[in-house]
């Protein structure tokens, strides 16, 4: 069986992966075509 954390932790994963989202599409909004360069500069930064 699956423990209570267990799911409490997927649950979170899940809910970042819908911020990201949202977050990305503010970003492509305002970077437009740059905002996959800008994301990897900033990563590598």
């Amino acid at each position: 069986m699956i423990s209570k954390e267990a799911i409490e932790l997927a649950k979170k994963i899940v809910e970042l992966d819908i911020k990201r989202d949202m977050i990305w599409e503010q970003l492509a909004s305002l970077a437009g075509k740059e905002a996959y360069n800008l994301l990897r500069y900033v990563q590598n930064s």
